[in-house]
């Protein structure tokens, strides 16, 4: 059973789904169990999940470096459909007595207007000229600048933990350049050192995925986590 304070956000999140439209996505955490975070979601196809779906890397980054503290809410980020989709993502904390107990997330996905602009600009412009514009990026640039500062990772929608862990582990061997099986114990240790900064072991069942995906042992990570925490402490 949610908290007394969240059964009321779930209705709240039911009326924001259909009062603001199928291309917004509105999804309720409770922090209670981060493995399946999700109480209720609205218009689930922006992003594919369902109810009990776990927390994303940026809800867990941000349980980590606490921003919640000094912020009500996290505005205009950007996030990735399961179909590839980009999305605007906003969120909001919902706090009791000054502790995180949940959040509120609005997801919305503008693929249909761009549709339409592309539609529009085609009727005054070479079809060569559109082409090169929106490869370009250029209708995105401000917008994307604003994303940067607000929060420079990308948030990954998955509807489960082997999925969350697995991308994040995906997302470090694309940084490093290496493929899992050429690692060596050094790049581990980065990897799993970025991975605990970001939150993905406060998931249970984390280090099982982390170790398959880096085809190691468990045993490996629990050894590299206490070596990583042992020099944060």
């Amino acid at each position: 059973m949610a908290n007394a304070l969240l059964q009321h956000y779930v209705k709240l999140t039911e009326f924001l789904g259909q009062a603001l439209g199928p291309d917004y996505e509105v999804a309720l955490h409770d922090l209670t169990d981060k493995n399946r975070s999700i109480i209720a979601i609205a218009n689930n196809h922006v992003s594919g999940r369902e109810v009990g779906a776990p927390l994303t890397n940026v809800a867990l980054q941000i349980l980590m470096d606490k921003s919640y503290e000094t912020q009500d809410y996290r505005l205009h980020y950007r996030g990735v459909s399961a179909a590839g989709k980009t999305l605007r993502s906003s969120t909001w904390f919902i706090k009791q007595n000054g502790k995180l107990i949940g959040m509120l997330c609005i997801n919305f996905d503008d693929s249909r207007y761009h549709a339409v602009s592309e539609n529009i600009l085609q009727l005054c412009h070479p079809d060569h000229f559109v082409a090169d514009l929106i490869q370009s990026g250029e209708p995105h640039a401000a917008g994307s600048a604003a994303h940067a500062v607000l929060s420079p990772t990308t948030e990954s929608f998955h509807n489960s933990i082997d999925a969350v862990a697995g991308d994040a582990v995906g997302r470090e061997l694309v940084r490093l350049g290496v493929t899992a099986d050429r690692l060596t114990p050094d790049e581990r240790m980065q990897i799993i050192a970025s991975l605990e900064t970001g939150g993905i072991f406060l998931l249970k069942g984390a280090v099982k995925d982390v170790a398959d995906a880096l085809h190691c042992s468990q045993a490996s990570v629990y050894r590299y986590l206490s070596q990583i925490r042992k020099e944060d402490n």
